[in-house]
């Protein structure tokens, strides 16, 4: 072995004796080269445990938000039929997708706000004064969604997931599983959601029809339907008021 070597090792050989000698005695902290070694017996203070947990909690809702506000929230409703909307109008493009998502997005905390008053009022502000642990306070959290859920969905949809589940009947309503529970109300959401865009779809519909009729009888069969029958549609929606009439039937349609 070169010189050099053998000297960095006995170095090291020190170095590390002395450090483990020091922590034999109870020292605090042990400095070496580049390294410092802090030891703490009493571990960390319960109010800085307290604030990470706030935070990893904040993060985690943060990442599962976009999920959670298409699972449980009135979201999937409003989306649909505005999407519904724009299709029988015959616009594919119009209004843009950023445009539908964002009224979709402000409709939804428009319906939700009561749930979610509820949920900072009972659940959040406790949790954050320290009032409240995580999981109580998850757990009151949990309770107005659920009811608002529940009211929602129909008894057919909840009943296939128990089915599917192969769980027992359900006999109150704290019976019925969160996990039962939320596809359950997206099924009802989506059946609504379809049923509010078949009346929606009628009357442009009719338009086409009658658009198409008078084309063919005047001969003009070459003139694509289109053409004619979107502006009309266009004119018929701003004049009967479209969007106040489906705005307001769209969330009078929720529990």
């Amino acid at each position: 072995m070169h010189k050099p070597t053998l000297r960095a090792a006995l170095l090291c050989a020190l170095l590390c004796g002395a450090a483990a000698g020091a922590m034999a005695a109870g020292a605090p902290a042990v400095s070496l080269p580049g390294v410092d070694i802090n030891i703490n017996g009493a571990g960390g203070q319960a109010s800085q445990v307290s604030a990470a947990l706030k935070i990893l909690l904040g993060l985690t809702v943060l990442s599962l938000a976009p999920a959670l506000l298409v699972s449980v929230t009135s979201f999937i409703r409003i989306t649909v039929v505005l999407s519904m909307l724009r299709h029988a109008m015959g616009m594919q493009e119009t209004p843009p997708n950023t445009v539908l998502m964002s009224l979709a997005l402000f409709l939804t905390f428009f319906t939700m706000a009561p749930v979610l008053t509820q949920v900072n009022e009972q659940a959040f502000q406790p949790f954050m004064n320290g009032k409240m642990e995580a999981q109580p306070a998850f757990d009151t959290a949990l309770r107005p969604i659920r009811d608002f859920m529940v009211r929602q969905t129909r008894e057919q949809d909840l009943q296939l997931m128990v089915e599917i589940a192969k769980a027992p009947t359900p006999t109150t309503v704290d019976d019925i599983s969160t996990v039962q529970l939320i596809p359950a109300f997206m099924l009802s959401e989506l059946r609504a959601a379809f049923q509010i865009g078949f009346v929606i779809f009628l009357p442009f519909v009719l338009i086409d029809l009658i658009v198409s009729t008078i084309l063919m009888a005047l001969g003009m069969m070459m003139v694509p339907p289109v053409t004619i029958s979107l502006p009309l549609k266009i004119l018929m929606f701003v004049l009967i008021d479209g969007w106040n009439l489906i705005i307001r039937a769209l969330l009078g349609t929720f529990n």
